[in-house]
Formats: structure tokens, sequence, C-alpha cells
């Protein structure tokens, strides 16, 4: 059982290093149980302060004499900036991983066995060496092995949507420091993911910490996919001209193509997938974290530990695998607090290609079906006619009200019944292979069903089927939307060995006895309500931290931003580490002349103070 701790010290090291008053939501809760020394699992939304949640503990223990905290990491760039945003707020930390060089390496080694590291990051497959293990064993046996972080704990669980084998030998952490607290850390999880994380890190002991999931201030717009390059075009230039963004492609090929062609249209748009070279990854990561109003096109390779806090909007080109990776991904806009998108396109293409992944899939029938469950899901938020953040956070188990905000609140769709449809396209496809005793694609049996007299239709004789012209009051955006509930939900499947022909299965028979209900949202081809356009500056998007300034406050704020990045350079970190924008802002709005202006405010800790407030109070005295 942990020791009893006193929240003062906590307090006082957020308040001190990391300058802030008050913590937020679970925030303290938290912190005092991992510094009394309990385990607990924390689930909380992205740019909530997870990191915060060890890292203060971490600070706290190492003052008790309690040694070095690891972190358990997955990504070199977030270990980087980790590392460095505590460098500058003057705590005593560093990391392992393959861009130190041996001698580098054995000094951070020297200093982490001597207990003078606070906190050390590490990726799971070095925590798990045998070298280090025995360093561990070294710190445990002399009291200085303080504290275990595991962050992006989803990566240990095979229902989750970014599984990592190497995670699961974290077990050892366990078996082998068995009186050494840790924290396991989440922004995604439903339950069943929650369940897996609690076995394979062996923490049914610990604590849960559930926050909500909810991020009101990311607005969720999910169209169907029609042209979808020149949907995501009119977004950006309708909303997000100028803006960091993220806009997520399935394929390597198809992320090349959308950069550019935002390119060429005038974005600052950068590609990165895993089949580019390491070296043009990282620079293209750096620039999207160190400079203004880049958009990353990107397959799911990017993102995990981007903290980059002024992502005004993600954008989905194809639909991810699961809810999990949807929240995961649209998570990452907004992290200031201040509005953002999450924009979705997706078509019948995208249901066929994620559930023909899982069926090829050479995983058992167990994990198939679990995967099915997860894609049906997100189908549904797709299909969704109510409110689309009451669905998404009804999946994580989590009851709320209409937002108000969502596509769908604002511009309320239209629902009608697709059983007969549905019913007819199962009747055609029965037909068609019956008759010819091949199969087809989605395109040729509608092209049947509404009657469409084609070039195939009259080469194989499908005119003369009974059903040849029964379905022609329905448009093929609806005759589509009915396809991608029978395929999500199983009722049709399709043979990706076959050119994507469509097949009946077993679930077709409930349809076209009328049994099962199919309920579609009516295809909205009107934009939803239009946000009004921000006026732009000539250094680009404003940043909305700085919209209640007046003139004289907002050249203050440029004038700040414009130092911040000399010394971000300097440092080689991306800006926000040296200062938020709601830090600058404040700071403009005070106008401080002295040192002591500088106190209080939200986001300048001692360190800081000391480090900065000479040259702050310099490019404010300019005004």
């Amino acid at each position: 059982m942990p020791s009893t701790a006193s929240s003062a010290e906590p307090q006082q090291i957020l308040q001190e290093v990391f300058g802030y008053t008050a913590f937020r939501g679970p925030q303290a809760p938290i912190v005092d149980h991992v510094t009394a020394g309990g385990d607990a699992l924390v689930l909380m939304p992205t740019g909530g302060g997870k990191s915060l949640c060890y890292q203060i503990p971490a600070i706290a223990r190492q003052r008790a004499g309690r040694g070095v905290t690891v972190v358990v990491s997955p990504l070199i760039a977030l270990m980087h900036d980790q590392v460095g945003a505590l460098h500058e707020a003057g705590v005593d930390a560093a990391f392992l991983n393959s861009t130190l060089d041996w001698e580098q390496t054995q000094d951070v080694e020297r200093r982490m066995l001597r207990g003078e590291i606070t906190l050390l990051y590490a990726a799971p497959e070095r925590v798990t060496t045998p070298r280090f293990l025995s360093q561990l064993d070294s710190l445990q046996e002399r009291g200085k092995l303080s504290l275990f972080a595991i962050d992006e704990a989803h990566c240990v669980s095979q229902w989750g949507h970014d599984f990592r084998p190497e995670y699961r030998a974290l077990t050892v952490l366990h078996e082998r420091y068995a009186g050494v607290p840790r924290i396991a850390l989440t922004a995604t999880a439903d339950a069943l993911t929650r369940a897996d994380i609690v076995e394979r890190l062996q923490l049914e002991e610990a604590r849960q910490f559930v926050s909500s999931f909810d991020r009101p201030n990311i607005r969720y717009t999910i169209v169907e996919k029609k042209d979808a390059t020149t949907q995501l075009l009119r977004f950006i230039e309708r909303e997000h001209e100028g803006d960091a963004g993220v806009v997520y492609c399935q394929s390597r090929r198809r992320v090349e193509e959308v950069a550019q062609t935002l390119r060429d249209a005038g974005a600052n748009a950068l590609p990165y997938h895993a089949g580019l070279d390491a070296a043009v990854r990282q620079k293209h990561q750096d620039q999207f974290l160190r400079e203004e109003g880049i958009v990353m096109v990107a397959t799911i390779a990017f993102g995990m530990g981007i903290d980059k806090p002024d992502v005004r909007f993600v954008a989905h080109l194809d639909m991810p695998k699961n809810i999990e990776g949807y929240y995961q991904e649209t998570g990452r806009a907004g992290r200031d607090g201040a509005p953002a998108d999450a924009w979705m396109a997706y078509g019948l293409q995208d249901v066929v290609n994620q559930r023909r992944m899982i069926d090829e899939s050479p995983a058992g029938e167990e994990f198939k079906q679990v995967m099915r469950g997860k894609l049906d899901a997100l189908l549904s938020l797709a299909e969704a006619s109510d409110c689309r953040r009451v669905r998404l956070l009804g999946y994580f188990g989590e009851k709320s009200s209409p937002c108000g905000n969502c596509d769908n609140c604002v511009n309320p769709p239209q629902v009608w019944d697709g059983t007969d449809a549905a019913r007819k396209l199962l009747s055609t496809i029965y037909r068609v292979q019956q008759q010819s005793g091949i199969s087809f694609g989605a395109g040729h049996i509608m092209d049947i069903l509404r009657g469409k007299t084609t070039e195939k239709v009259t080469q194989f004789g499908h005119g003369s089927l009974s059903t040849f012209g029964i379905g022609s009051e329905f448009s093929e955006a609806q005759l589509r939307g009915v396809l991608r509930q029978l395929i999500a939900t199983g009722a049709l499947t399709v043979d990706a060995q076959a050119y994507n022909t469509l097949q009946l299965t077993e679930g077709s028979r409930a349809v076209l006895k009328g049994e099962t209900q199919v309920l579609l949202r009516e295809s909205v081809s009107s934009p939803a309500e239009r946000k009004p356009r921000r006026e732009k500056t000539a250094r680009g998007a404003p940043s909305p931290a700085a919209a209640t300034l007046d003139a004289t406050g907002q050249a203050r704020f440029a004038a700040l931003k414009a130092w911040r990045a000399e010394v971000a350079r300097e440092h080689n970190l991306p800006a926000y580490v040296i200062f938020h924008d709601a830090t600058l802002a404040a700071i403009a709005e005070r106008a401080p002349a002295t040192l002591e202006d500088l106190q209080g405010i939200s986001g300048i800790g001692s360190k800081k103070l000391e480090a900065y407030g000479s040259d702050v109070l310099r490019v404010c005295a300019a005004f």
C-alpha cells in the first residue's frame, strides 16, 4: 500500500517548476496517489496534461531521495521534445536512444547510476534488455529506483489501434521490481483495451483514473466521399487557410499525390510515410513542429507523441480501422483548447478495404470478430444522423448530451429506410450469380438495379433479370450507402481475389427475409453552416490565444512570438516548448515592466523566469 503523502510538495512543484497555479481535472489526485507510491492507470484525452501526472511525482520523489524515474516512451521525437521541455523548466532529464553515440550513452548511464537524473526516457525494447535491467537492479539495490511511467500504454493491447509487441515484455517491471510504483498512461482505450492493459501490465491492484473523453473544442464533421481531394481543398480554403493541420491517407502513394495537390494550391504541405528516408521523415516532422502553418499529409506512421498545441484541423481522406484510431488521430487537433476541426470523407471503397484487410488477416477468428465489431462502430458513427459527439463518447462508455457543434447538430440530415433497397440489392446479386455463375462488383449491380443498359449489362444479358430496373427510384449515392452498411455488418462480403466482387453471406438471409431493418442518413449535399472567416495578418493565421488583445497587445504578442522563434531555433526545440501562445498572450496583455510583473503568469516557472525574464521585458519595453 502507498504511504501517505502531502499534496503541498506537488503543488509547490507545479507552480515553481512549471509555472501553473492549479492542477487541471483529475491531475491532483493522480499526482498525490503516485507521489505516495501507488500504482495507477490513467486515461486522459490528448492535451489533458498526462505528462505532468508522472513528471511531478518523479520530481517530488527525487527530492525525497527516492532516485530515478524511468519513462517508457515509444518514439525518439517525443523523447527529445519531452527532455528538451524539462531542461527548459530546470529539471534533470535525459534519454537513451539510437541518436546517441556510445560515449554519450555511457555518460547518460553513469549519471543515471549516480542518481543524478530525475527522469530517464527509453524505448520499451531498450528497457527490457539484460544490460538495462542490470542497471535497474543496481539502482534498486541502493534504493534509487523511484518510479516507472509507461506512456502510450494502449500499445500493449492487441485490441488497441497501435499494438506493439515489445510492450508485452514490460511485465518484467512488475515481476522484477514489485516494490517500485508504476503509472501507465494513454489517451485512448475502450473497455476491452483497458482490461487488456491491466492484464498485460499486471496492474490489477492499480487505481484507475478515467477522465472524460470529451474534447469540446473539436468540431466533428464527416462527409460522404465524392471527390475527396477537391472536398479537402474546399474545406481548407474555406476554414483553415494558413493553419497547421494533419491530413491522413491510407497509402503512401496517396500521401504523395495529396501533398503535391495541396502545394499546387498554395498550401505549405509536406508528405510523411514509412517509405521515405528516415532523415527526410525527421526533417519534415521537425519542420511541422517548429514552423507555423504547415500541413502534414501522412499515413498513420505519423502522429504518436506529437505535442504541437496549435494544430487547427485533422482531416481523414480514408476511413480509419476503428474509433480508437479515429479518436487518437483527431485528438492531435486543438491541444491548446482553442477551436479545431476533425473532418473526414468516407465512402464505400473505404468499407470494402477495411473489411477485406480484416478478413484476409492471418489472425484468429476471435480477433477478426472484435475488429469487425470495431469497424461497425466506426461506420455507425459515420452514418449517424444524431450528434457525433454523443456517439463518440458513448463508444467509450460516457454519457453526454448533443453538442450543438458537430455537423449533424448544425445541419441535421434526413433519415430514410433502406431496407427495401437492401433486399433488392441482395436479390440482384443472387440472381446475377445464379444466371451467370460468376460474381460482379458494386457498380454493375447498381446499374442492373437502376435499369441502366450498359455495355456490360448487354454483354451478359442481365437486362432480362427480374430485378432489372426495379430500383430506379434509388440514387447511386443511396445505394452506395446501403452497400456500405451491408458490407460493414457482414450481410455482404467482398472477394478481393476476384476483383472486389460482391458475395452473399449467411447474414444476407435475415435482410432478404425483412428481419433486419436498414436505416440510413440521406446524403447531405449542402455543407454545414460556415464559420466566419478569420482576419489574416501579415504573419498568417492569427493565434486564437491572442484574439482578445487590442492593437498594441497584438503587436506586442507578434514581437514576443518573433523573439520566441529565435530562442527556439538556438535551442533546436519547437517554439511551444519555450512558451505556449497562451503564455505569450498573457504577457502581452499584462505589459510587464519588472520581473515581479511576470510572476504568476501561467507557464512561467522559476527557471524560465530566470532564463528569459529580462529578454521578455526588453521585448515588451518597445511598446
